[in-house]
């Protein structure tokens, strides 16, 4: 398995799926030229795959999902501007501070649901006045799926209509965006359509081993491929890459389904045992609290038995995804079993 030698089965993310025989092939045939001059014929047609697929304009292939998030805000808001974002979304709280350090852009954090949407009267009360004592408020992001759970359309559509009356322009972290539609039955473009601009992660459950899309309105994609070039992310022979995000595309979406499966019966098995609190899960991410007095057994139990997690203090979270087959949550959950037996 990839990762540390130690680990057996690891779901601590899927972010550490390795490349197919199959992906691995694409990548060693990809016809390459130079993406910064714009000719690179492998990422011209992965881009324009993604754009038609999500239905919009243009497509941005990008290094990571924190620099397609980053170059997306940067493209809505300028200095001194500000974007609403939940409290717990990735692209607040997990990237660095990288809006605020290089785009000098001022997050409004607002607190998440449960459910993972960010409350309309929330949204509504944070957007400024025009006036020179605030921040201009400019964009509104979303996150979906939002720690595995997946946003309801008609949420999707009130948080953005609501964002539009107020001038304000909408990106989508959709770095799960698939896991979405696939757990909803429905095409991504249903998912994506109510959005200026949105970063899906081909590195995640659909296996590449690097790279992310911005895809959007061509005006805005046009502004990011500009902030790509200033924050280092012009690339050469990148076609190599690219041939792993088409591949990934067209392979691995439908089989996400697979890994949903997988998800809800590790959840419905960690759930059955004493001491075990489970959130049951809408797509790949399953969270597991385990009783403090036996957390720290049961962690180690685990990574003794190589099962890899992420997680302190009994809060622990599980990922499944095309590395982690059915057999292996299986053997996860016997290994589980023999702990509390």
């Amino acid at each position: 398995m990839p990762g540390d030698s130690t680990i057996r089965h690891d779901f601590r993310s899927d972010t550490v799926t390795r490349p197919s025989a199959g992906m691995r092939r694409a990548m060693a045939g990809a016809e390459v030229g130079d993406d910064v001059f714009g000719d690179d014929p492998t990422v011209l047609r992965l881009e324009s795959m993604a754009a038609e697929r999500l239905g919009k304009d243009k497509a941005l292939f990008m290094p990571s999902g924190t620099q397609s998030n980053l170059a997306a805000l940067m493209a809505h808001c300028g200095r001194g501007e500000e974007y609403l974002v939940g409290q717990s979304a990735h692209c607040y709280r997990w990237e660095g501070g990288g809006a605020a350090a290089l785009g000098s852009i001022q997050p409004q954090p607002i607190v998440n649901q449960p459910d993972g949407t960010l409350a309309l009267a929330d949204i509504a009360a944070e957007i400024k006045p025009d006036d020179p004592h605030f921040a201009m408020t400019r964009l509104l992001a979303l996150e979906n799926t939002m720690g595995g759970k997946v946003l309801p359309l008609d949420y999707l559509a009130e948080a953005t209509a609501l964002a539009r009356a107020h001038g304000l322009g909408c990106h989508l972290d959709g770095a799960r965006a698939f896991n979405a539609a696939v757990a909803l039955g429905l095409p991504i473009s249903d998912i994506v359509a109510p959005f200026d601009t949105v970063s899906i992660c081909l590195s995640k459950g659909l296996g590449a081993p690097i790279g992310s899309l911005l895809v959007g309105e061509a005006e805005l994609i046009n502004r990011a491929r500009r902030i790509r070039k200033m924050l280092g992310g012009g690339l050469r022979q990148v076609g190599v890459l690219a041939a792993a995000g088409i591949y990934a595309l067209e392979h691995n979406v439908d089989r996400l389904a697979i890994d949903h499966a997988n998800a809800k019966l590790l959840a419905e098995g960690l759930a059955s045992f004493e001491g075990v609190s489970v959130v049951q899960p809408d797509t790949n991410i399953v969270f597991v609290e385990v009783a403090s007095q036996i957390a720290e057994a049961f962690a180690g139990h685990l990574a003794g038995a190589g099962i890899g997690i992420t997680g302190t203090y009994g809060k622990t979270r599980w990922v499944t995804h095309l590395d982690v087959d059915k057999a292996a949550v299986v053997e996860a959950l016997e290994v589980a079993g023999r702990f509390f037996a």
